[in-house]
């Protein structure tokens, strides 16, 4: 690592979230299967923290076919009895079964707008929201924006989308750049 910490978001302290925060988080992304690997992981995120997600994150891979929604959504209680019984995912029935609901979900989307991305990117126009924070105190859990968004992937039977979670979900696949001004990957993210 060539950069100071103070010149990285303070939310950055261990070697995961180093690693997230300086190759991951705010870089816009257009991968349709990244952009379901989110839609789950900020869904099992709900009420746990990033850390615990990301220390789960190669067992979600292997859990949920690598984030392919065409075979999450195939999955049948069979599969969910299996992600049930591994201790390497949050074993919650609710958010195992969102994100199979999620996947059917995300084809829908694809096939009406021909992909994920054309969808979830037509809210900021094909352009990242470049804000400029200079404390974490400042972001917001929420925004108008992710409330709207909120309430259209909810339209299209989306679950474990609430404006907070969409919000983080834009911040994740850099739809809004929140890196704070005083980091380095604000400015490598314009």
């Amino acid at each position: 690592m060539t950069t100071r910490k103070s010149a990285r978001c303070d939310w950055a302290r261990n070697d995961l979230a180093i690693k997230y925060h300086d190759e991951e988080w705010g870089v816009p992304l257009h991968d349709e299967h990244k952009l379901f690997e989110f839609v789950v992981l900020e869904g099992a995120q709900a009420g746990l923290s990033w850390d615990t997600i990301l220390k789960k994150r190669e067992a979600y891979r292997k859990a949920f076919a690598q984030f392919d929604p065409e075979k999450v959504a195939r999955f049948g209680e069979k599969q969910v009895a299996t992600l049930l019984a591994n201790p390497g995912i949050v074993r919650n029935r609710l958010k195992i079964r969102s994100a199979i609901s999620n996947a059917k979900a995300f084809l829908r989307v694809q096939e009406e707008f021909g992909s994920f991305d054309a969808y979830i990117w037509q809210f900021v126009e094909g352009k990242p929201i470049r804000n400029r924070w200079r404390s974490l105190k400042e972001l917001p859990a929420r925004t108008p924006l992710s409330d709207a968004i909120s309430k259209d992937l909810k339209r299209r039977n989306f679950t474990f989308m609430g404006s907070t979670i969409v919000y983080a979900h834009m911040q994740a696949t850099g739809m809004v750049n929140d890196h704070l001004i005083t980091c380095f990957r604000h400015k490598e993210l314009k």
